[in-house]
């Protein structure tokens, strides 16, 4: 039986289609994706995202283990709710999974990881903790739970339900966070859109929810999460990389920092293997077909692969994310095999979508 989160029964209660994701019970759509995914565009969205888990990195060594253990380093973290993007690799350099970081105090940081990596995730640092003798607790949160609202009015709406949480969130920029009591409110997502993520009490967010939602936020599934985050060039774990990809093949070489006194956990295998692909955008050209994972790209310098592909809402044209020929630039035009046609593409480079607007030509 797939796990349930604390908002499973209203999720019933509005008649969503539920499907197993990364083991968990969750909402694809309430009826129209697409109408879900605009509503984020120009309004704001609402998702229950209380199937990630928030793990508590605490004790006098938690900085110097994360600095270890992330291919991004913490030490990038100075400010009280400052937060990075990272991937947890392993020693050859695949990555684990990506998460977010958060940092409150040098004995305490905030981990939010994928569903269907967190078991995983949380044996790999504690036996990385172990290996090196750290002085860290490792402490799963199941008892908060996450909601996502986003969008171009989702911090107005917010904060007309939760008028208490507007005093430490509304100086917040952009990837930095804040603690309000038993809540903790960050300025990230996963859409292209402004917004918040809010870690709730698991045993007040079903009235958080309906409150949110009466408010205008709509709830969205996660159909419309996925075609959001594809516009907004952000990768799927489990599609654009995993275990057996470097983020250097995945569009994530930013997320890596090397040099100095510093050494984690999959540098050595990333220092040797370098970057073996692009990882690029794709906007189809023809019509005819979508363009999907998997799908054969023939490119100049040879033979690539999509990773994620759909069917744009924003851009009214089917997109994609891709692993090219290192030459691969944007601008060049490929052919990508859909079923039994040789579909034409241009190559961009992501993101195709932010803040509700288009970045990348279309023709």
């Amino acid at each position: 039986m797939p796990k349930q989160t604390p908002l499973n029964a209203l999720h019933r209660e509005a008649g969503a289609r539920m499907v197993d994701f990364g083991g968990w019970d969750m909402p694809v759509n309430y009826g129209s994706q697409i109408e879900e995914h605009h509503a984020v565009r120009t309004a704001a969205g609402l998702f229950d995202v209380s199937h990630m888990l928030v793990i508590d990195v605490q004790g006098d060594g938690a900085r110097a283990f994360l600095r270890r253990a992330l291919a991004n380093d913490v030490a990038r973290l100075a400010t009280p709710g400052k937060a990075l993007y990272s991937c947890l690799l392993n020693e050859a350099g695949g990555v684990i999974d990506d998460l977010i970081a958060y940092f409150f105090r040098d004995d305490f940081f905030r981990l939010v990881v994928n569903a269907s990596t967190a078991d995983k995730d949380l044996a790999w640092l504690r036996s990385l903790a172990q290996r090196w003798g750290s002085r860290v607790t490792l402490a799963p949160r199941r008892d908060l739970a996450l909601v996502a609202v986003q969008g171009p009015r989702a911090r107005e709406i917010v904060w007309r339900v939760f008028p208490e949480l507007e005093a430490s969130s509304a100086t917040l920029a952009p990837f930095n966070a804040a603690l309000a009591g038993d809540t903790m409110v960050a300025r990230t997502g996963y859409t292209g859109e402004d917004g918040f993520e809010i870690a709730f009490p698991a045993a007040r967010v079903a009235e958080a929810w309906r409150a949110l939602a009466a408010a205008g936020a709509r709830p969205a599934g996660l159909g419309a999460r996925d075609t959001l985050r594809l516009e907004a060039g952000m990768n799927l774990y489990g599609q654009d990389m995993d275990e057996q990809v470097s983020p250097l093949d995945a569009g994530l070489a930013w997320t890596v920092v090397s040099g100095g006194d510093r050494d984690f956990v999959g540098a050595a295998a990333l220092r040797a293997n370098g970057a073996r692909n692009a990882f690029l955008g794709l906007v189809l050209l023809d019509s005819g077909g979508v363009l999907r994972a998997h799908q054969k790209v023939s490119a100049g310098a040879g033979e690539g692969e999509i990773t994620s592909g759909t069917f744009s809402p924003t851009l009214a044209k089917s997109i994609a994310l891709a692993r090219l020929p290192l030459a691969s630039k944007a601008g060049d035009t490929v052919r990508v095999q859909v079923r039994d046609k040789s579909l034409a593409a241009r190559v961009v480079k992501p993101p195709f979508v932010r803040q509700g607007k288009i970045l990348v030509p279309t023709s």
